[in-house]
């Protein structure tokens, strides 16, 4: 600890360790991700990485190269050795867990995904099981038959497919045909019987049409943005309407920025756009070239929702350029007067999916109340306060209305996304309206009282992020295993429309899914273990593809293998994934509890299958393990489980994004990364003369106790980013990054840093660039000077390793932990049995 630290800020309360423990734990060290993994993400980014069956993926932001696997940034799971069978499983206590990311970013030096045309036919698929070829089947008869990994089962090879084999019984073609060599691959599928199937009918149709409903399957069009904009007084006066309006028009037709730089459009080129806008009664818009200008059409009756138009409702937005622009460049002040407080978010939801049913597309809502007319009307919440600690707490995280549920289902049984924007001044009820985009693949971005000035930059990064990124519509996904092997459970943001397989309106660059296997039966430790995700879906141009992402997993008869090979960060993003999915049935003090029994077992497991021999006083922690008690706390810290008071609406919001979110993005969310901006020596983050490359700082402890008041610091966990200030920084450094001389000139409502000539300047402006493409957006920028802004609340609150949020620090934590193995390690039986943490201090 410096001679100069700190006091710890102001933060969200604690719990002390209560116990005898605390005081023998001098002699046990502290592991920390930033001292290690995180270390090496930075320092070894320039690698390239071939996987290979059974290696350890070991780090999150290498550059990896082609083979029989699937990138690991596709495709992870919590062990890369399984566990030959459900005894062994249950003896390590590590769930068999695989996290699917099939549209994830690449870096630009990895290989793309290969685009296959397999023809009318499609792609050779096995007679059984129907999964699709990859590069673990294998070829006999001569190459007239293949037999399947998955299920063993040999089917008959097309007459065009065919091909010879050498004498390694490998075909002829094989170098020349990548699904038999790439982990990842995208086929071509053509035929009708890929296409996306009709929704059953309804008994009691949920908006008016004078057409029957379609009976047979839905050919693949273009996708159609449906912008719905909240054109309610609460939208008008916050100014959150004008700033939505600047934003499309500049992502739709460019413009120049505040700094007088222009930018290019970003709308995508095949894709076709409508509007509609709503307050207690919705609006359609004709926005047909040939029109003077866009004829509104309004819905009144919220009964009985219909299209009143059948042409002009979408268009090309070049095409249509002098309408599309004079209608959004107008609605500000078309409403500016507006005196209606009421909205009908549900009757709009219904509006688009009456308009864009039978052909998918994806929703964009900007809303800024609670809903209070039309379908779904919600009523005020009541003192959320009351429930929390009783059995009513999990209603918090349940739809108030069911008709959020059936508009959510119809929304993802059309292929239809829903991605919500909201600006609201007032409890808006997430856990309602919030159930849509969770079911359909869509995204919520929340803006508590928002204003232009602090919020527009990170609203107009999220909205081009969502424009510009690898979207997928229409979507259905299914997780194969090989013999012995079956999905248990599936977690993230879909439609489960049976045991197998889910239905997703909109899947994007940075949404994942991860789902929990078991054993059905003892695998054969001689054998591989074979994993493929195969996810059906249209690209924005209309086209049908299919994503098919392959893993082939050594199996393991001895625990050190399966404890050795694991990978901490799939593990740690399925138990948040497991703790979110939680909070619709169970209490958060007890996910809270059980969260803290998982990792004891974990740990538990490894010690007595893997170090038996040392004495029970002794803490071991297996490598791949190191940070999984930090990791376990930051959990327990999140938005949605911390044991303070935090609104529903916060808690819903987050439990959403972690539900969807990647492991790398999961990682970063739970234990920020925290950097000292003033202590980065001179080639840091700049640019090599000779090379070229880039050198970027390693990263600190997030502890307040590492930190000094004369640095200023810098924090992310991709929501926000806030530099903290300490009261005896010195003018010149605050002259160089800020450019100003003294803590009291600096602005605390700044959203972004000068950019100076200076070296440090330059630096941080690299970093956060840096950052800035690796999740394809800004994230909210804020300062905080110590004791004297708010904010800091959030930064403490940020510092994960120390006692704040209702929980322990690090330090009490390990102890916590260490004192139920020692428990269940003398007295024999597990932890579950054992010390329980029912009445814990959180």
């Amino acid at each position: 600890m410096p001679l100069s630290h700190i006091p710890q800020p102001p933060h969200s309360a604690g719990e002390p360790y209560k116990g005898k423990l605390r005081s023998q734990s001098s002699h046990i060290t502290c592991v920390s991700v930033s001292s290690g993994t995180s270390w090496k993400m930075w320092s070894r980014r320039d690698m390239l990485y071939y996987k290979r069956i059974g290696c350890l993926c070991p780090d999150r932001q290498l550059t990896f190269l082609g083979s029989g696997n699937s990138n690991p940034k596709h495709i992870r799971v919590s062990t890369w050795n399984l566990p030959n069978s459900a005894h062994l499983a249950r003896e390590c206590d590590i769930p068999l867990a695989v996290v699917v990311h099939p549209f994830a970013d690449l870096d630009p030096r990895e290989e793309p995904v290969p685009l296959i045309d397999c023809g009318q036919n499609g792609p050779a698929r096995c007679g059984q099981c129907r999964g699709y070829i990859n590069p673990w089947c294998v070829w006999t008869a001569g190459g007239s038959r293949w037999k399947c990994n998955l299920c063993s089962h040999e089917t008959e090879v097309s007459q065009e497919y065919f091909s010879n084999l050498d004498a390694n019984f490998m075909r002829l073609d094989h170098a020349n045909r990548p699904e038999l060599n790439k982990g990842t691959v995208d086929f071509i599928v053509e035929a009708e019987d890929y296409w996306a199937p009709p929704p059953l009918p309804k008994l009691t149709p949920t908006y008016f049409s004078p057409e029957p409903p379609p009976t047979t399957p839905r050919k693949p069009q273009p996708l159609n943005y449906l912008f719905a904009l909240d054109v309610s007084i609460q939208a008008v006066e916050s100014g959150f309407l004008q700033s939505v309006c600047d934003i499309i028009l500049g992502i739709l037709y460019g413009g120049t920025a505040v700094d007088g730089s222009t930018f290019e459009p970003c709308f995508p080129q095949c894709c076709g756009i409508g509007i509609i806008t709503f307050d207690q009664t919705v609006h359609f818009y004709n926005l047909s070239a040939n029109l003077p200008q866009a004829n509104q059409l309004v819905v009144a009756d919220l009964e009985e929702i219909f299209v009143p138009l059948r042409g002009g409702l979408f268009v090309d937005p070049w095409d249509s350029r002098a309408v599309v622009e004079n209608l959004i460049s107008s609605l500000p002040n078309r409403h500016a007067s507006t005196v209606v407080r009421e909205s009908c978010l549900g009757g709009a939801l219904v509006a688009g999916l009456a308009s864009l049913a039978g052909q998918g597309g994806h929703i964009v809502v900007f809303q800024c109340t609670m809903p209070t007319v039309g379908p779904g009307a919600l009523e005020p919440l009541t003192d959320e306060s009351t429930v929390y600690g009783t059995e009513r707490e999990r209603t918090l995280f349940l739809p108030r209305n069911q008709t959020w549920r059936d508009i959510a289902e119809e929304c993802a049984d059309e292929g239809i996304g829903v991605s919500m924007f909201l600006g609201m001044s007032k409890a808006i009820d997430i856990g309602s309206i919030g159930i849509v985009p969770s079911t359909t693949g869509g995204e919520l971005f929340f803006h508590p009282r928002y204003h232009p000035y602090r919020d527009q930059i990170a609203l107009s990064s999220q909205l081009r992020r969502l424009i510009t990124r690898t979207t997928a519509f229409s979507c259905m996904m299914r997780i194969r295993c090989s013999q012995g092997l079956q999905v248990n459970k599936y977690y993230g943001n879909f439609q489960q429309r049976s045991p197998t397989d889910l239905g997703i309106g909109v899947f994007d660059a940075d949404k994942a899914v991860s789902a929990l296997i078991e054993h059905a039966q003892t695998l054969d430790e001689r054998q591989y273990a074979y994993l493929q995700c195969a996810v059906l879906y249209t690209t924005i141009d209309g086209q049908r593809r299919v994503r098919t992402s392959n893993l082939a997993l050594q199996v393991a008869a001895l625990a050190g293998n399966v404890f050795r090979y694991a990978d901490m960060d799939a593990l740690v993003c399925h138990l948040a994934r497991d703790s979110m999915a939680s909070l619709v049935s169970r209490r958060m003090a007890h996910i809270r509890e059980d969260l803290t029994d998982k990792c004891s077992s974990i740990l538990l497991g490894y010690r007595r299958n893997c170090a038996a021999a040392t004495a029970p006083s002794q803490l071991i922690i297996p490598e791949a393990f190191r940070g999984l008690l930090l990791y376990t706390l930051a959990i327990t810290k999140s938005k949605p489980l911390k044991g303070r008071n935090v609104s529903a609406d916060v808690r819903n919001y987050y439990a959403h994004k972690i539900l969807s979110m990647g492991v790398r993005s999961t990682m970063q969310h739970l234990y920020p990364r925290l950097l000292a901006l003033h202590d980065l020596h001179d080639n840091t983050a700049v640019p090599d003369a000779a090379t070229g490359q880039v050198s970027l700082p390693s990263l600190m402890r997030s502890s307040y106790t590492y930190m000094e008041g004369h640095g200023v610091y810098l924090i992310d966990n991709e929501e926000f980013i806030i530099i903290w200030v300490g009261s005896s920084v010195s003018p010149q450094l605050l002259n160089d990054l800020f450019g100003v001389d003294d803590i009291l000139g600096l602005d605390p409502n700044m959203t972004e840093l000068p950019v100076l000539n200076t070296r440090l300047s330059q630096q941080v402006q690299y970093i956060l660039g840096h950052r800035y493409s690796q999740r394809g957006r800004a994230p909210k920028m804020l300062v905080a000077r110590q004791n004297m802004d708010g904010i800091e609340i959030e930064f403490s609150d940020m510092l994960v390793e120390d006692q704040n949020n209702g929980a322990m620090s690090y330090v009490d934590y390990l102890c916590l932990v260490h004192k139920q193995m020692n428990a269940a390690l003398t007295n024999g039986g597990s932890v579950y049995g054992g010390s329980s943490l029912r009445g814990s201090p959180w």
